[in-house]
């Protein structure tokens, strides 16, 4: 079956960004890579550039294998790692496929460190790496990120993407400078370049972001952000914009986001409003709400107004025993008759179990057919001997 649902990908081969910068707005240079699965919910989801693992723990040691079987697709196999060691930080990502001879055999590899050179350097390099058909790795992309902290906490950061030419050798591609400073009391500033390849040789400039982040009202924290590209005469004209204010009530918080992009009258006007809530109960059990705006709608020619087009809930608790229960539900419109409420596309129910020698996760992702009928699409099993720590939740009764 093939879907262009956001829940299920295919591990099919793609060519995606050289770097995971926020902004795809500009044509980048990427290596050759798998995508696979999945929903977030076990440290198995496979990205481009590594998202591991390492944020709550970050000095604990582990390995985790994940196998991967999705329908119509062939069975993957991810084994990732992380060790850590004072103010150094390597982790390992290897993706494995099945091949011509029916056996899972090596693909891809993504490896990256992070070394603490003093209280305000950090350097990050991610390598990753391709088997040809002979089964040699083969080093195709290296990402270099040095970050500076500076005065009163403002940050400096250069990332460098250098792409293996036919012959091998590493060819800078791609060079982003990410200066973030504050402005005033309670306002910070951030300012993107992205340089691609110049035609005149060296780089040059091809894509501006600017972000203003401030305190508002009541605690609300507001930001813009402005992505500005090249125009036909040489000039910077933003093309896209975002507005948010995240609130922070109690044990609520809500986000408001409006999304703007230039039309065809070229002005700025809003093609999609989201709007997210996430909140705790007393017990520990946290619900997340997204809602999606969009003037595009499947199966209707736009009208110009925005319209409800999904909305994805998800609910999350802890058992006194360690226990992790997920559950993901995301409602969308229904492409054959969208004047219809949405209707549930998708579902996705994960399990996470501790014990004492590591912990077992399960996601099944089941989506509904052309006929209306749901099924299992794919399936994730991982097993890692990461010892996690058992926050045992307790009720409002027994808090002191």
């Amino acid at each position: 079956m093939t879907t262009s649902n956001p829940y299920v990908r295919s591990a099919s081969i793609a060519l995606p960004s050289a770097d995971g910068c926020r902004s795809s707005s500009v044509a980048a240079f990427g290596c050759v890579l798998v995508v696979i699965s999945a929903y977030c919910f076990c440290p198995s989801v496979f990205a481009q550039t590594p998202d591991f693992r390492t944020g709550d723990e970050p000095n604990q040691s582990w390995t985790a294998t994940t196998d991967v079987k999705a329908e119509n697709l062939n069975p993957a196999r991810i084994i990732e790692s992380h060790s850590w060691n004072t103010n150094h930080t390597v982790d390992k990502r290897s993706v494995e496929i099945r091949g011509v001879n029916g056996y899972l055999e090596p693909y891809q590899d993504i490896e990256r460190e992070i070394l603490q050179a003093d209280d305000t350097t950090m350097r990050t390099i991610t390598r990753t790496f391709v088997r040809d058909v002979n089964g040699r790795k083969t080093l195709v992309q290296v990402i270099e990120e040095q970050k500076h902290i500076l005065f009163e906490g403002d940050s400096n950061i250069v990332r460098t993407t250098s792409i293996a030419d036919l012959n091998g050798t590493l060819q800078p591609v791609r060079s982003e400078i990410v200066e973030t400073k504050s402005i005033g009391a309670d306002m910070e500033e951030t300012n993107t370049t992205v340089m691609l390849p110049s035609f005149y040789g060296g780089f040059a400039p091809v894509m501006k972001g600017h972000e203003l982040q401030k305190s508002g009202a009541k605690g609300a924290i507001e930001s813009q952000e402005t992505m500005l590209l090249l125009d036909g005469a040489g000039n910077w004209q933003a093309r896209e914009m975002r507005q948010s204010t995240i609130r922070q009530v109690v044990n609520n918080r809500n986000t408001d986001e409006h999304n703007f992009r230039r039309d065809a009258e070229d002005k700025l006007s809003e093609f999609s409003h989201v709007v997210r809530t996430n909140s705790e109960s007393a017990a520990g059990q946290t619900r997340s709400v997204m809602e999606i705006y969009s003037l595009d709608i499947p199966g209707t020619t736009p009208d110009g107004s925005l319209h409800l087009v999904e909305r994805s809930t998800s609910t999350h608790r802890t058992s006194v025993t360690g226990e992790q229960l997920t559950e993901k539900q995301a409602d969308q419109v229904n492409p054959g008759d969208p004047g219809l409420d949405l209707r549930v596309s998708v579902l996705v129910d994960g399990r996470m179990v501790p014990g004492p020698s590591g912990q077992q996760s399960t996601v099944i992702i089941r989506e509904r057919d052309s006929n209306g009928n749901f099924g299992v699409v794919s399936v994730e099993t991982t097993k890692s001997d990461r010892i996690p720590t058992i926050q045992v939740q307790q009720t409002p009764a027994e808090k002191p």
